[in-house]
């Protein structure tokens, strides 16, 4: 996998990677990670990108990582782990 860029973020890290033909987009927050793949003859250029990472988009992704948070908390404390 190769590194392309780093698409800056006030509350996230964000990476852009190419792989197999594939730009492949993480999103990391602490522990929790969403990965984003998209064809890259979907589109003409990797600076496409930053422009997918709206407002309603990341909206989404703040939500998908909360979520993410309480089912970990939950599979912990019904495994009496937490």
């Amino acid at each position: 996998m190769r590194f392309v860029q780093e698409i800056p973020h006030p509350q996230f890290r964000i990476g852009l990677y190419a792989w197999n033909g594939k730009y492949i987009v993480k999103i990391e927050a602490g522990p929790y990670e969403q990965t984003y793949k998209v064809n890259e003859m979907d589109l003409l250029q990797p600076d496409a990108v930053p422009s997918l990472l709206d407002v309603a988009f990341l909206e989404k992704v703040t939500q998908r990582f909360r979520e993410m948070a309480i089912d970990w908390q939950e599979t912990g404390e019904r495994n009496d782990v937490f």
